[in-house]
This record gives structure tokens, sequence and C-alpha cells, in this order.
């Protein structure tokens, strides 16, 4: 009998193909912890069919989804009606595009799905996961605004700084990074312009391998750290552009 694994998948940008390829990969089972970093659409044309998928996944398996800041502003999008040019601008339009297909209650059904997303999940063993990052010294339970940990990036740049040698314990390691044996977050594509790994710093993991630009995405085992990826995700979505700059 396999062990039950703990893992976790990066940013999708409503790439569901992309999804379901690396699930199947991963040989995925009711008995696997799911934890998904956030930014379930805003890139490619799935984005009703990937909320739809995710809700489904709920009634099968262990899943903790946690909220992206593309969810936010698709969720403000839902609940008000108001264009916001700059989230069209950066894969709001393909999700617009998608939404307008679909009935009211099938919206009324995602904006509850938006609204139960939490914004980090502190598991058992100290792991911490959220979709960007946090700034309060003291850790997660003192950030001063939750929108912190959808949108930051200062604490991908802060792991990326520091020396490989320094190690947790040190004198001058990082307050913000002591209170966690590890932290996994999204946000920051590491490519935009090709296939990366989820990389690692400090004892912060970035799995956002940019799933929405010309990456794959990613799926990690929290435990042994083996990588599942799935095809480049804007070859199995061939006449679209994604969030990919021209």
């Amino acid at each position: 009998m396999r062990e039950k694994r703990t893992l976790v998948i990066g940013d999708i940008h409503s790439g569901l193909k992309a999804l379901k390829q690396v699930l199947d990969r991963a040989e995925v089972s009711s008995d696997d912890r799911l934890i998904f970093l956030g930014d379930y659409v805003d890139g490619w044309s799935d984005a009703v069919a990937t909320v739809d998928f995710l809700i489904a996944l709920q009634k099968t398996h262990h899943c903790i989804l946690i909220r992206g800041n593309h969810d936010e502003l698709c969720l403000e999008w839902l609940r008000s009606g108001k264009d916001n040019p700059l989230w069209l601008q950066h894969g709001g339009g393909a999700t617009l595009a998608s939404y307008n297909k679909v009935d009211t209650k099938t919206k009324e059904e995602h904006i509850l799905f938006y609204e139960n997303l939490q914004n980090t999940y502190l598991d058992a063993e100290n792991r911490l996961f959220l979709h960007a990052g946090f700034t309060n010294l003291k850790g997660i339970d003192c950030e001063y605004f939750p929108e912190t940990f959808y949108w930051d990036r200062t604490l991908w740049e802060l792991a990326l700084s520091l020396n490989p040698d320094l190690q947790k314990g040190d004198s001058i390691y990082p307050k913000r990074l002591s209170h966690y044996d590890a932290i996994f977050i999204g946000h920051t594509p590491l490519s935009k312009t090709g296939i990366a790994e989820p990389k690692h710093a400090a004892n912060v993991w970035n799995i956002d391998t940019g799933a929405a630009f010309k990456g794959a995405l990613s799926l990690l085992d929290v435990d042994s750290k083996k990588v599942w990826q799935s095809d480049p995700v804007h070859t199995l979505y061939p006449n679209e552009q994604g969030r990919n700059l021209k």
C-alpha cells in the first residue's frame, strides 16, 4: 500500500488540461492530500471548467485550496460586474469570456468557491502554504493586511537574497523565515519564456513554473521533493495567447 502523500500544486491559471495531465502523471489518488496554491483563473480559456473541476475534486479528495490574487480579482468582478482594465490585461479577459457563457446559478456557486478559499495553511509539520508571502517579522498570525498573503513578492526576494550557506538558527537569519520549517508559495513565475522546475531558496519553495506563460504546471511531493510537470501549457491551448507577453 502506497504511503499517503502531501502534494502541492502551483498556479493553474485556467489550464485545466495541464492540471488533469499532471494529476494523472503523479498518479494522484484519494489517499493523497492536495494543496493548491491559488490563481485558478486568468490565463487560458478554461476558467469556469477549472473551478467546476476543483469543486468536484473536493468531494472525492482531501483538498486544501489557497486564495490567489487572480482569484480575488475574479471574485470582485463576479460580485460587482465592474470591469477592471488591469485585470483584463493580465488574463482576466479570458476569464470574463468564459463566465459570459454560463448561467447565474453557476456564477453564484463559484462566488461561494472563491469566498471559501483560505489565505494560509499551516500543517502539523510546521510547513506553511500560501500564495505569495507575508511581511510581519512575527509571522502570519501578526500580519496586518490579509491581502499581503496573495500579493506580496518580498518574501521570495528575501529568500533569494540570502547567502546559501546561511542556516536557520544563525544570528542573522531573517526572523520572518525562522517561524516555519518550510514555506511553499506560488505567485512569482520562475520563468515566463520556457520550462523551469520548482526552486527553493533558504526554506522557501516556489512552485510557480509559469503555467500562464510558456511554462508547465508543476506538482511537488512536499516530503520527497519529487516533481511532476505537465507539457508546456501553451502547447495544450495552441490557438490561445494565455498571459504571454507580446
